[in-house]
């Protein structure tokens, strides 16, 4: 994925946010620092303390350093790198605040995923929709562009889901402070290895959790 990243036309920054993975990644990210210095960071943490966190710490990360825009996005390859660009782009050229690489926006265009998968995912964005009408078709992916102005409105401390509901509340969140969320399509190709975080905890934080969005007060950030 580092290799992949920088091969592109356009430049691209990575931070790679470890957290204490047994599988060698911290030490092969490491290895690759003096390589692409100044281009390629890590930020370790103590272990897992969930996918929302992680985000957030990525994104603080970034908004203490001079980055116009931030992206997410796994790093299994389920998420084409070659569609940075045009996130990008939705951004910078065409006006959006928030680009969300969208399975749905055209149809449904996943890849090895099974029939049941598809139609929860598919089911969970149309009850995000129904719930809190945000007008969004692919509430659940994690494959965005954030312009800086987004992510300095957001008060990221106040951001209660640690699942995949976190894809949806940022979602919601960016949605009612007024900011242009515009969905690119892309092709989502499920992981060749390696299994799924989705556990039935997850699922609740996110079923019922899109219920509290609805009520829940959201103001932007206070500046000190």
């Amino acid at each position: 994925m580092i290799e992949k990243v920088f091969s592109l036309s356009k430049e691209f920054h990575l931070l790679i946010v470890e957290d204490n993975s047994p599988d060698g990644t911290g030490a092969i990210v490491r290895s690759m620092l003096p390589e692409y210095e100044g281009r390629l960071f890590m930020l370790g943490r103590a272990g897992k303390q969930g996918l929302g966190t992680a985000y957030i710490a990525g994104f603080k990360w970034a908004l203490e350093r001079d980055y116009g825009y931030v992206f997410e996005m796994d790093c299994d390859f389920s998420h084409n790198p070659e569609d940075l660009i045009k996130l990008y782009d939705a951004c910078a050229a065409g006006g959006a605040d928030l680009a969300i690489g969208s399975r749905y926006i055209k149809g449904v265009n996943v890849v090895n995923w099974p029939l049941g998968r598809v139609l929860m995912s598919y089911g969970a964005s149309m009850y995000v929709d129904f719930i809190t009408s945000l007008p969004i078709k692919d509430t659940t992916a994690g494959f965005k562009c954030y312009t800086r102005k987004v992510l300095e409105t957001i008060d990221l401390d106040n951001i209660r889901f640690m699942g995949y509901a976190f894809q949806i509340e940022m979602k919601y969140t960016a949605w009612k402070l007024g900011f242009k969320l515009v969905e690119v399509p892309i092709i989502f190709t499920d992981r060749t290895e390696g299994t799924s975080k989705m556990s039935s905890k997850i699922f609740k934080e996110a079923f019922f959790g899109v219920i509290s969005l609805k009520f829940k007060k959201i103001n932007p950030k206070k500046v000190a």
